[in-house]
């Protein structure tokens, strides 16, 4: 418990004073962080549910962290071998080290936003009104806001993460450029496998849907772009 206090105030300090840990990637540290993605993302994933359901607010508390886990671990030998060939000196599981504490701190984000989250579905038509479909794609496109920011701002760590090992500025921006790309591609994908995480007004609430393979991300996000503005 005294471990995972410490490693909580480590992220919190400037990336310069972890020096030393970030080069040295204990596996200790690793599983630590990883505790801190479940925790935090599985709180700020319930808030995502439970709009639909209070069993849809358990289903995304467990799915939440996994996405995030997933990608990752789906990730950690593409973003090794990425840092290896821009000539950064990080082995593997430094790499991994590295992607796990911003990982860490975007669940830690998320986690001190759900207040706000929770305030804004109080005021938000229930799933029983007569504009449950707006609402849901209000809800849709504020989740898709509140886990972009926390998406930049935990990428801004990993960034200086990245400029307490890389020789160069130059360097850390195309490591990070280059684990930016593969984590938004890869994270998109597996969200919408993996959805629904708020469930739609007209679908039963479930784990899984029967068409998890069918369409895109990107193409729900737009598509909800476009019926809430053309409202």
């Amino acid at each position: 418990m005294k471990q995972t206090i410490s490693r909580l105030l480590a992220l919190c300090r400037k990336p310069e004073q972890e020096d030393g840990r970030l080069r040295e990637a204990a596996w200790p540290d690793c599983m630590i962080y990883g505790l801190i993605v479940v925790l935090g993302a599985g709180i700020y994933g319930a808030t995502i549910g439970l709009w639909r359901a209070p069993l849809q607010a358990a289903y995304v508390f467990v799915k939440f962290p996994l996405l995030l886990l997933a990608t990752t671990g789906a990730n950690a030998l593409l973003n090794g071998m990425l840092a290896q060939l821009m000539g950064a000196p990080m082995s593997f599981r430094q790499s991994t080290h590295l992607i796990l504490a911003a990982s860490a701190v975007f669940a830690l984000i998320l986690a001190s936003l759900s207040p706000a989250t929770l305030f804004i579905l109080w005021n938000t038509p229930p799933l029983a009104a007569n504009n449950a479909v707006l609402s849901h794609n209000f809800i849709l496109l504020l989740h898709v806001a509140i886990i972009a920011f926390a998406g930049v701002a935990a990428h801004g760590r990993l960034y200086c993460y990245l400029r307490a090992i890389c020789p160069t500025r130059h360097m850390a921006a195309g490591v990070l450029g280059a684990w930016l790309a593969g984590n938004l591609f890869l994270g998109g994908q597996l969200s919408w496998i993996l959805r629904p995480f708020i469930g739609s007004p007209k679908l039963p609430v479930e784990f899984f849907r029967s068409d998890a393979f069918s369409g895109n991300f990107y193409e729900s996000v737009w598509r909800a772009l476009v019926r809430l503005l053309g409202s």
